[in-house]
């Protein structure tokens, strides 16, 4: 089992000390990976399932955060749980995440993309929000593409983005591509799991049974799509205070990853949750 921590700036800020000592000790504490998620905008009335998203949350890019938390460190991953895949354009966004993992030595490798869910912010940019499944579909593969394709260049024509004979430079560090990881709640990000996913991570309010025919319909779509699901990675949402016993629970549900979030936003607090939870799953801890 792998352990992960979040770290959202909405909550707890965007100051570029609390960000590096947060990220320093996380990596001390023995945690594989760290994430942060992403809105590119908000607007009064924005909602999320019941809950109204206050439009001054703070959300800072999680890639230009993600750059600054791999100069800060020596170890950690980097992941987005998740970036918002269809508002951004893939050529731009396959050379920026490359660039990440060469400047980190190979560290940009936990992508979560998902769709998003506000309507308002598919509209800010540009996206026609009944699109963006497809939209992110091919995105994916343009991503792929450009990270494999060589000088003499590649070409893709589809229905949301075309190009000819495109050279992208650098190359993600000592890989082919990077892997990218699949967010959502949904039935759709399963099967988009199991078609083009190196793994998925569904959201948290999903019953037990849901979850499982999701987790199901991955492995399957990926069986359809001539890929082998035992490579397909499982990340869940887990508690920091959660036990040994819950922890196995996971492990024989095929969970591979766990990303846990801090109860508090005091700093000092979330410092001793870290430690605590590190020192109880055995992780290294100085």
């Amino acid at each position: 089992m792998k352990f992960a921590i979040s770290y959202n700036t909405a909550y707890y800020g965007a100051d570029p000390d609390r960000i590096m000592s947060y990220a320093r000790h996380a990596e001390d504490c023995g945690f594989e990976s760290l994430y942060l998620p992403e809105h590119i905008v908000l607007y009064p009335g924005a909602m999320v399932g019941p809950y109204e998203m206050p439009p001054s949350l703070p959300y800072a890019d999680p890639l230009d955060c993600l750059s600054f938390v791999a100069a800060a460190t020596q170890r950690i991953l980097l992941g987005t749980g998740v970036l918002l895949l269809p508002y951004h354009h893939p050529v731009i966004l396959a050379k920026r995440l490359a660039t990440i993992d060469v400047l980190s030595k190979g560290r940009m490798r936990l992508l979560t993309v998902g769709l998003g869910t506000l309507p308002g912010e598919a509209r800010a940019v540009g996206v026609d929000f009944s699109t963006r499944g497809r939209r992110a579909d091919e995105a994916i593969d343009v991503l792929r593409l450009l990270w494999t394709g060589g000088e003499d260049g590649v070409s893709f024509d589809g229905e949301f983005f075309a190009f000819d004979n495109l050279s992208s430079f650098p190359k993600p560090y000592g890989v082919a591509q990077l892997p990218i990881h699949i967010g959502g709640s949904s039935r759709a990000a399963a099967r988009r799991a199991g078609r083009r996913g190196d793994g998925y991570f569904p959201g948290g309010a999903l019953d037990p049974q849901e979850r499982a025919i999701q987790m199901e319909l991955a492995r399957s779509t990926a069986i359809e799509a001539g890929r082998s699901p035992e490579t397909l990675e499982y990340t869940r949402w887990g508690s920091i205070d959660m036990t040994v016993e819950r922890v196995e629970a996971f492990a024989a549900l095929g969970v591979t990853r766990i990303v846990v979030s801090p109860t508090t936003i005091e700093p000092d607090q979330q410092r001793d949750e870290m430690s605590a939870f590190a020192q109880r799953l055995a992780t290294l801890c100085v």
